[in-house]
């Protein structure tokens, strides 16, 4: 979760993701400014190419309004990528249109989810090489956790994450938690898994407890592009001068459209290829 970030994979917000309002299902805060949600995705992929990241560009017109949230239909592993199955019915389908995108890239495909096993990235991290961590929640079952972990080599370590507000703000394991050095995490504390806590201790990770007033901003959502520097998005000072103080070099973005609209930041706008 936290090597040096070298290739990866974005998708920029299309009319599906303009019109995803139109539908409550989806659960956006606002009518979508889809001029000004293309600006900030931009903005994004410049920021990863000035941090020397290599950016691939999905460029689907398939009508999945989250498509832009390319973390979460699939997982890339040493072996190849794993294909999920949202527990949101609104996205199934986004984890073929990574396929083919794979398929066409030479990025072997070692795995699916297949129903009733439900599987969202957003549940899924790396502790270390070769742990992995996984939320059981309201978007991953148990019969999903099930077969990924028939597909992973790492121990996989399961943790049951809060109903929260229920299915349609779904809380995501990743919700809870960004990793930002090996001995380093950003979290919400209040709806961290117990077991994930002991976990961290365990392997002494520093904790950084998010302020409660910059939780809904998403302050917990924060992609490493290398130990110790981070991409942030704006609107978060509070959690910008915790990792400051604790030497991490932040970098920010705007995304209130592209990202706080959709409840999705950093991290869920990409999909990691390749760290080393």
């Amino acid at each position: 979760m936290v090597a040096s970030l070298q290739h990866v994979l974005v998708q920029d917000p299309r009319d599906a993701f303009g019109s995803a309002f139109e539908n409550p299902a989806y659960g956006y805060l606002h009518q979508v400014n889809l001029d000004v949600a293309a600006k900030e995705h931009i903005g994004l992929c410049e920021l990863l190419e000035s941090l020397e990241v290599n950016v691939h560009h999905l460029a689907s017109d398939a009508p999945f309004a989250d498509m832009v949230y390319t973390y979460d239909p699939a997982l890339v592993t040493r072996g190849g990528a794993i294909l999920l199955l949202s527990g949101k019915p609104e996205r199934v389908g986004e984890e073929d249109v990574l396929a083919e995108w794979f398929e066409e890239n030479s990025i072997p495909i070692v795995g699916r989810i297949e129903s009733p096993g439900t599987a969202d990235g957003g549940d899924i991290f790396w502790l270390t090489d070769d742990i992995l961590c996984v939320g059981r929640t309201l978007r991953t079952n148990q019969a999903g956790i099930d077969q990924l972990t028939a597909l992973v080599d790492e121990q996989v370590h399961v943790f049951d994450v809060a109903y929260d507000a229920g299915p349609a703000e779904c809380l995501h394991l990743l919700s809870t938690i960004s990793m930002v050095r090996d001995d380093l995490a950003v979290v919400d504390l209040k709806r961290l898994p117990a077991g994930l806590y002991s976990l961290l201790v365990e392997h002494g990770v520093e904790m950084i407890q998010i302020p409660d007033d910059e939780i809904e901003s998403l302050g917990p959502n924060v992609l490493a592009v290398r130990p110790g520097v981070a991409v942030l998005l704006e609107g978060n000072p509070g959690t910008k001068s915790a990792l400051e103080a604790a030497g991490v070099e932040v970098h920010e973005f705007s995304g209130g459209e592209v990202a706080v609209n959709g409840s999705g930041g950093p991290t869920c706008l990409t999909r990691p290829l390749l760290r080393a």
